[in-house]
């Protein structure tokens, strides 16, 4: 079963591999591609910058000199990616490993990419605050993928309202727990077993967050341009509390709404009951 979260940790040292390639405003560092053939690399180099490229359209350019790229291929792998990380260091990036036998375009279809290139667009916040990130790179994947044409819209809305479905099973297999707090299961969702939980609730915020940007008329009405705009202006290079982050949004949108839904949704105990009008906000 693919894993799907993130384990955000610090690097020491760089592969004595690496290759630079230029795309649009950002330089790709390739840890590890000598370890494919010419055919291969070839290949993977196409992801990647086909990667970059659809979550720089949705989300803008990123603001780091460099992302390094750490390739792990897999002779053996039940889909292209089965698993991947951002690694958190000096410059932010992310390790993939991938069969090094999928084709081009089921690597494009893989979600997962995406996923991990949107990390980078937010700082690394507190583990009891892992619930806002994934929920945010959840969704933005989404949002990527539909943006550069890889799923459409119905699709997008049709992912959203499976994976939130689970999110709400999840929550309540889950319900007997001592200390049902969203902040306490996210800190430990990896030994309860409670990703789509978390994943879910995180996505949830978001979605009622564009809701609200909307209907308060905000300068930014979506939550890519909103964290379009935090990139490009006050990203922290520094790890922050979640609610830290939060007020960073706030001050970009004129509100209140990020601060307001964290006290909400930070202790909460139940999953997330979204109407339609927040699913029509996106």
């Amino acid at each position: 079963m693919k894993r799907v979260y993130c384990v955000l940790c610090m690097i020491i040292v760089f592969s004595q591999y690496s290759f630079a390639a230029r795309l649009g405003h950002t330089k790709v560092d390739f840890i590890g591609l000598s370890e494919l053939n010419e055919a291969q690399q070839t290949k993977v180099k196409s992801w990647i910058n086909h990667g970059l490229d659809a979550t720089e359209k949705t989300l803008g350019p990123l603001i780091q000199k460099a992302v390094p790229i750490y390739l792990k291929p897999q002779y053996f792998a039940f889909e292209p990616v089965p698993w991947a990380e951002v690694i958190r260091g000096e410059l932010d990036g992310v390790e993939l490993q991938f069969s090094r036998y999928s084709s081009l375009k089921q690597l494009k279809n893989d979600w997962t990419l995406y996923h991990e290139l949107a990390h980078l667009y937010h700082p690394l916040l507190d583990y009891k605050d892992f619930w806002l990130t994934e929920g945010l790179a959840t969704l933005l994947q989404n949002q990527i993928m539909k943006d550069s044409g890889i799923i459409t819209y119905d699709n997008m809305m049709m992912r959203l309202k499976a994976g939130l479905e689970r999110g709400q099973s999840n929550t309540y297999r889950l319900s007997h727990l001592q200390d049902a707090r969203l902040a306490s299961v996210s800190s430990n969702m990896w030994q309860l077993n409670a990703q789509q939980w978390v994943y879910w609730s995180g996505v949830a915020f978001f979605i009622e967050a564009q809701y609200q940007l909307k209907l308060q008329q905000a300068q930014y009405q979506t939550i890519a341009e909103l964290i379009k705009a935090y990139q490009s202006c006050c990203k922290a290079s520094e790890q922050q509390s979640g609610r830290q982050f939060l007020m960073e949004l706030d001050k970009l949108s004129k509100t209140a709404l990020f601060s307001n839904l964290y006290l909400k949704y930070k202790n909460r105990t139940d999953f997330p009951k979204l109407k339609q009008k927040h699913l029509n906000a996106l």
